[in-house]
């Protein structure tokens, strides 16, 4: 009598059990939560706008915004990650890939053929390390030449390096209270362009040679000469041309022409400046405009996640053409796919796109903005550019 009271009880909860499976089949998947890192003052908001639409046609997935700018995202990561308690989906430029990888904080990109054939080529070699791709891109950047159109005309705008000095240095005698061009030189983000003629790159071609630098190969000691010849026109110490400082400058009217990117344009516009925005100049010797770094903004998928089959999903989601125009639109960041763009701007900084190279993403990188920095403000200060470009490199490269 027992055993069939207990094989009765025993039937009972296998019967609930399956009914529940059931259930649980009739009324959609598994309710699941993917929290996404993002940064504030835009991007945070498009998070929220896109994981409501996502929401929408994936009614078992909610999505959850936390702020955690891309910049910490890293750091924050290796911490969180493995205690469980970090994000499904997060923001990091891409330059940060070589560490995310050796740590083991991110997963291959789920489908890389799609994701390959949608992205902006720079964007796409930008998220490959060692022949993997990792992440899917929301926005591209770099920077290129503006121009206050009250100052210097557009059939004005000079074409080479050469052609910029002498314009600035005519323009400077005849308006001593303004300057011709300004540009942050003590910053290697931007006078890695001085180092870019005959192809020169960054840790070589592919940007992964982590014996040699070639920053200091005789095509980069030649351009920062050039680089440094172009202190007559800037007669400014380098501590005194940093970015809040050059931006300002053209903010204000004072400068005709400033090397920036993006970023800027809002400022610019709500300043009242009728600007342009043009490719950089070519280097002496080169007949196409000066290569400056691309940066790709990618949301990575946590190599922590339990969900990665979703979260690869709406990361996918995120680089769509709906959702990178509805990105552009709270931004302004260019999207990391092509598409096309109502922008004055757009044209401009797409061209000099076309010859941008992304930043490295080995680990080398990080070592390279301090010393480069520091390189560069000693050069424009009249120091030995070889010397400089040497010790440049014995800082940053594989011992």
């Amino acid at each position: 009598m027992k055993k069939n009271v207990v094989a009765g009880i025993i039937s009972l909860l296998l019967l609930v059990f399956f009914m529940g499976c059931n259930e649980k089949k009739k009324s959609g998947e598994e309710k699941i939560t993917l929290t996404v890192w993002e940064s504030t003052n835009g991007p945070d908001e498009f998070i929220r706008r896109a994981g409501v639409i996502f929401e929408q046609t994936h009614p078992n997935i909610k999505i959850n915004y936390q702020n955690v700018e891309s910049a910490d995202s890293v750091g924050q990561i290796a911490l969180d990650g493995p205690a469980g308690k970090g994000a499904d989906v997060f923001s990091a430029p891409h330059d940060k890939l070589g560490s995310l990888v050796a740590g083991g904080h991110v997963l291959a990109t789920a489908n890389v053929d799609e994701v390959k054939a949608h992205a902006l080529a720079s964007c796409a070699k930008a998220l490959t390390y060692d022949g993997i791709m990792y992440g899917y891109p929301v926005s591209a950047e770099t920077y290129a030449l503006f121009y206050n159109k009250k100052l210097i005309s557009e059939k004005e705008l000079p074409k080479t390096w050469e052609e910029l000095k002498k314009w600035t240095s005519d323009f400077n005698s005849k308006n001593p209270e303004k300057q011709g061009f300004v540009m942050n030189v003590g910053e290697g983000y931007y006078t890695i362009i001085f180092t870019t003629a005959q192809g020169n790159r960054l840790f070589g071609k592919d940007g992964n040679d982590r014996k040699n630098s070639y920053i200091n190969s005789p095509a980069a000691v030649k351009g920062m000469e050039f680089f440094q010849s172009l202190r007559p026109i800037l007669p400014v110490a380098a501590s005194d041309l940093e970015t809040a400082s050059v931006d300002g400058a053209f903010q204000s009217g004072k400068a005709a022409m400033h090397i920036t990117g993006l970023w800027n344009v809002l400022a610019f516009e709500k300043a009242g400046i009728d600007f342009g925005v043009a490719p950089l100049p070519s280097l002496p010797g080169e007949n196409t405009p000066s290569a400056s770094f691309s940066g790709t903004r990618a949301m990575f998928v946590s190599a922590y996640t339990d969900h990665p089959t979703e979260a690869n999903e709406f990361a996918l989601f995120l680089m769509s053409d709906e959702m990178q125009k509805l990105r552009f639109e709270i931004t302004g960041a260019l999207p990391g796919v092509d598409i096309p763009l109502e922008s004055p701007y757009a044209e401009g900084f797409l061209k000099q796109l076309s010859y941008a190279f992304p930043m490295p993403s080995i680990p080398e990188i990080a070592m390279f903005w301090e010393a480069m920095n520091n390189a560069s403000r000693n050069i424009w200060g009249g120091a030995d550019v070889k010397a400089e470009l040497d010790a440049c490199n014995s800082t940053i490269v594989s011992k």
